[in-house]
């Protein structure tokens, strides 16, 4: 069955623009919750520009009284971003290749091409599931080495869906995204997808059923 996991950071964005803490993300965490969403999702980036480590704190101590309700975090592996998740021990923690100046998250992780990623991503993943943390790599649905998630240790991919959201109705984007999505599950990793999915777009995807 496929999970919803919802993003919070535009929830922690519009806070942000005032201080008196509204709309208030953790009380958005509780209306996902109480739809019947399986998790949610949230971003810690370096500035705190939307979500903020006591933000993530929070929800891990919300959600640590519900049950079968997932904590997703998202990041690149700073010395911070690792503080927080080796505090809070979320379920998933989704590792990205974000620069810390990064508007937002576009591309994934090319871990073919850098030797050096694969290096460096393989003791941080050997971490966190040694902490009971199953981890997720961001990757592109074109990438030639999402095979290569498994070999460092990864137990999911998380295609990066952009593309797919900017060209909706495309049947070539969409076929190259079922076709990633089966090469995952082929490799024995299970597929997240994330990125400007919407009420409108998402509808298609949970038809394929491959994520």
């Amino acid at each position: 069955m496929t999970k919803l996991s919802v993003n919070l950071n535009k929830v922690a964005l519009l806070r942000n623009t005032r201080v008196v803490g509204i709309p208030s993300v953790l009380e958005a965490a509780q209306t996902c919750v109480q739809a019947g969403a399986h998790g949610v999702t949230v971003h810690p980036r370096p500035d705190e520009r939307h979500t903020k480590a006591a933000d993530v704190y929070a929800l891990a101590e919300l959600l640590a009284a519900t049950p079968g309700v997932e904590l997703n975090v998202e990041g690149n592996t700073f010395p911070k971003f690792m503080e927080i998740v080796r505090q809070v021990k979320p379920t998933q923690c989704t590792l990205v290749p974000d620069s810390p100046d990064a508007f937002t998250s576009d591309h994934g992780w090319n871990l073919a091409k850098n030797a050096e990623e694969s290096k460096r991503l393989a003791p941080v993943i050997e971490e966190l599931k040694g902490m009971g943390i199953r981890v997720s790599l961001f990757m592109d649905a074109d990438s030639p080495d999402i095979e290569r998630a498994k070999e460092i240790g990864a137990d999911r991919i998380e295609l990066y869906t952009e593309s797919y959201a900017a060209t909706y109705g495309s049947e070539i984007v969409f076929e190259r995204y079922a076709i990633a999505a089966k090469n995952a599950q082929e490799a024995g990793l299970g597929v997240n997808a994330g990125h400007d999915l919407n009420l409108k777009n998402l509808g298609a995807r949970l038809r394929a059923r491959y994520c």
